[in-house]
């Protein structure tokens, strides 16, 4: 279900458990209520005082920080595909059939990142490099003649092996996403709040035009969470761009 779904029923629920507590408020058990508050107006409390005290607060959600780690990841691996290009083309003409695996390797990796077009197509896609993989082996192959070639080999190694870790834990965080239960439980807690509302207040068309915006800043900051958790499709995906562009074609 996309994320704009299922904040529009979050929003139904919830702006209907505002009016929930309309029903609530003209049960007939209303006089403990009122023996309750006794106390409160005793100590000088404003009525139902208490309840508003007593609110409790979301926890926090790391949303953003898992799509700012995932964006900066992406990144970090174009920066290394771009390294690795330029170390490559300093060692020598003879690393130009690497330098050629890595440019098509870019399209497979941006379309088992990104998922663009046929989703079952992508998950083809071994997770371990195509063409890529084959690049990094031949880098190991490399036999260097001067120190020179010795340097760069050596830091074209440690680029690769950095670009492999760096994949792989951005693998590892786009499988984490908002989990049903906790959503269930977050609109069920706003749900509960917003009734509260209406349960110890009288509607009237200014009460529930506040409900109203309310609950649909509530609704709305359920979309931006879900939209963060799913950073490479939705309304703020993050750019294939850059990946894209990394490696010019080479001269013929």
């Amino acid at each position: 279900m996309s994320p704009l779904a299922v904040s529009l029923i979050a929003f139904a629920v919830i702006f209907g458990g505002a009016f929930l507590g309309v029903s609530l408020r003209r049960a007939p058990a209303r006089a403990p209520s009122r023996r309750r508050c006794e106390g409160c107006r005793a100590a000088g409390h404003r009525p139902h005082q208490h309840n508003r005290r007593s609110r409790a607060r979301p926890g926090h959600c790391s949303a953003k920080s898992s799509y700012d780690t995932q964006k900066s990841q992406v990144q970090h691996i174009t920066a290394d595909i771009i390294l690795l290009d330029q170390l490559l083309a300093r060692y020598g003409p003879e690393t130009r059939p690497i330098r050629d695996l890595m440019r098509r390797a870019v399209a497979p990796l941006i379309e088992h990142i990104w998922r663009d077009g046929d989703s079952k197509a992508a998950e083809d896609v071994p997770f371990v490099w195509v063409n890529l993989g084959d690049a990094f082996a031949k880098i190991a192959e490399l036999a260097p003649q001067t120190e020179s070639q010795r340097s760069l080999k050596t830091r074209a190694t440690q680029v690769s092996t950095d670009l492999a870790q760096t994949r792989l834990a951005l693998y590892v965080y786009a499988g984490n996403s908002i989990s049903v239960p906790f959503l269930a439980v977050l609109v069920f807690w706003l749900t509960i709040t917003f009734a509260s509302f209406s349960l110890f207040s009288r509607l009237n068309p200014t009460l529930v035009v506040a409900l109203f915006v309310f609950v649909l800043s509530a609704s709305g900051a359920i979309f931006l969470v879900l939209e963060l958790s799913q950073p490479f499709a939705g309304l703020m995906q993050i750019s294939s761009s850059p990946l894209r562009n990394a490696l010019a074609p080479l001269p013929p």
